[in-house]
C-alpha cells in the first residue's frame, strides 16, 4: 500500500483528514511516525504558499507523496482577521485554542452582530519533485459569543455554520466532513490523489 504523509502534527487536523480519506487506499502516516521533527515556518502571504511550503518540505524530507493544508478563520468585522494568523491569534505565550477564541471575542466587542465569518482551507498535494495540485474550500457562517459543542477544535465552538443553527463543534465528524472548508478542499484533491496511488 502506498504511503501518504500528512504534513501536520495538529491532532485535530490529523483526525479530520484521516476521516476524510478513509475510503482512499493509502497508508496514512504523520511526521512523527517517520521520526521527522521539522518546524516549517508559515511565512507565506497566502494559504496556498504556506500549504505548498509544508507539503514540499515534508515530501522532500520523507521521499513520500505528501498532503498538507493551511487554513484560517476570516471575520468580516475584523477585515478578514485572524486569517493566516488564526493559529497564532493571541498575544499570550503558549496560547491554547480557548485563549485564541477568547481573544477573538474580545476583538469583536463593540461591533454589531451578526459577526459574519468563513473558514478557508487550502490543501496541497506534493511529491518530492514538486507541487502536484492545489485545492480550496470555504465554509460560511458567523461567530457567536458563547461556546457550544464538544467536538472539533480551534474556533469550532464559536462558529455557527450557515443555515444549520449549530456550531461546527456541535456537528458529528460525518456532518462536519460534508460541509467543512477542509472537507471541500480534500474532496477536490481526492481524484488527483487516486491517480497517484
Amino acid at each position: 500500500m502506498t504511503k501518504l504523509l500528512l504534513g501536520t502534527e495538529n491532532p485535530g487536523k490529523i483526525r479530520e483528514i484521516n476521516s476524510l480519506l478513509q475510503e482512499v487506499d493509502a497508508d496514512l502516516v504523520i511526521p512523527g511516525d517517520l521520526g521527522l521533527a521539522l518546524h516549517v515556518e508559515e511565512s507565506g502571504q497566502t494559504y496556498a504558499e504556506n500549504a505548498s511550503r509544508k507539503a514540499l518540505i515534508y515530501s522532500k524530507a520523507s521521499g513520500l507523496l505528501t498532503l498538507a493544508d493551511d487554513s484560517g478563520l476570516e471575520v468580516d468585522a475584523l477585515n478578514g482577521a485572524p486569517g493566516l494568523y488564526s493559529a497564532r491569534y493571541s498575544p499570550k505565550t503558549g496560547a491554547t485554542d480557548k485563549d485564541r477564541r477568547d481573544y477573538l471575542l474580545k476583538q469583536l466587542r463593540g461591533f454589531s452582530r451578526p459577526w459574519l465569518a468563513r473558514f478557508h482551507c487550502t490543501v496541497v498535494l506534493a511529491a518530492p519533485e514538486g507541487v502536484i495540485h492545489v485545492a480550496d474550500g470555504v465554509c460560511p457562517g458567523e461567530i457567536i459569543p458563547d461556546e457550544r459543542g464538544e467536538s472539533g477544535f480551534g474556533y469550532d465552538p464559536i462558529f455557527l455554520v450557515e443555515n444549520m443553527e449549530r456550531t461546527m463543534a456541535e456537528l458529528s465528524m460525518a456532518e462536519k466532513n460534508q460541509i467543512s472548508h477542509r472537507g471541500k478542499a480534500i474532496e477536490a484533491v481526492i481524484p488527483i490523489l487516486l491517480s497517484y496511488l
